[in-house]
């Protein structure tokens, strides 16, 4: 008797993941029927993006677990009609795209590429950075695509730190916990990366006060999520000098609206939510990985810790 997965997304994602998810559940030895439209009380799992139509999980009474196919899952969390297990999307692919993304642009604001590019005009000024082992990077938020990138940078030899709300080791990193922790590790800062998700507790992480706690002149890459920094705050620290440059991949409301200050603003890169997407072979690949689990009676990976959000 093959499982029933629903596969509960945007109808155009269905050409792209329909091949990789089959492909993925064959490789897993699962039999499945895998459908767009299958009756709720005959669904064993859900394959599931938070913007489908789907919003109402009470008729999935079968249901044995809902597995997201985005890293983030403030969209979904507070459902209250969704009782079944929730699995985030950790995709090895979404991953390496992250790190090559955050990686390209602490080198482009270490390097001083931006100056470069002007110095076309004929100016020779010559633009010395120092090494890499010289600059302090700090990535918020070490879950698995903080911690990814801080190594990557590490290996490059930036002087790397990172920040997370509870207690976490990752060999080779200076590591920070808590509010106290947080101020600590922002004032040496001189590039700063947030990938934390998006919960009461993290929005507005940068505001006016902890933005004033960094060195002067320091940098800000944000792929995290756009409530991560005030927006009002940034534009201020930008305008004095307190910060020289920020490149933003998210933002509190997407697309980034027409007449934001963010577009006009010379000490700003925009970029469109491009810094990772779920790739549709590596994250079937997880998703059939949980399923196998959920069948042989084995813990679900990258559970939702629902008082936490994430």
């Amino acid at each position: 008797m093959p499982l029933n997965v629903l596969f509960a997304a945007t109808p155009e994602r269905w050409a792209t993941y329909e091949p990789a998810l089959q492909r993925a559940f064959k490789g897993a030895g699962l039999d499945v029927r895998l459908a767009l439209d299958i009756p709720a009380g005959e669904v064993d799992y859900v394959v599931y993006a938070p913007n489908s139509e789907l919003q109402d999980f009470t008729p999935y009474t079968r249901t044995k677990a809902v597995l997201n196919l985005w890293a983030g899952v403030e969209g979904i969390v507070g459902n209250e009609t969704l009782t079944q297990p929730l699995a985030r999307m950790v995709d090895p692919g979404m991953t390496r795209s992250m790190t090559e993304w955050v990686t390209g642009h602490v080198l482009r604001h270490h390097l001083g590429m931006d100056q470069h590019i002007l110095h076309q005009d004929g100016d020779w000024t010559p633009v010395v950075p120092p090494l890499a082992e010289e600059r302090r990077v700090c990535v918020l938020g070490l879950g698995e695509l903080g911690t990814s990138v801080a190594q990557t940078l590490k290996s490059l030899r930036f002087d790397v730190s990172g920040w997370s709300r509870s207690p976490k080791d990752v060999p080779g990193i200076e590591t920070f916990n808590g509010d106290t922790g947080l101020d600590d590790a922002l004032r040496s800062a001189e590039i700063l990366v947030l990938l934390l998700p998006d919960t009461p507790a993290t929005q507005n992480t940068l505001d006016a006060r902890r933005l004033a706690l960094m060195p002067q002149g320091a940098f800000i890459i944000n792929p995290g999520r756009g409530p991560l920094i005030d927006d009002d705050a940034l534009l201020d620290a930008l305008d004095s000098g307190q910060i020289v440059h920020a490149t933003l991949d998210v933002f509190r409301v997407e697309p980034l609206p027409v007449e934001h200050p963010f577009w006009a603003h010379p000490q700003v890169t925009v970029t469109p939510h491009i810094a990772a997407e779920t790739r549709a072979k590596t994250a079937s690949e997880v998703i059939a990985e949980n399923i196998r689990r959920g069948e042989a009676g084995e813990p679900f990976l990258y559970l939702v810790d629902r008082t936490l959000g994430y």
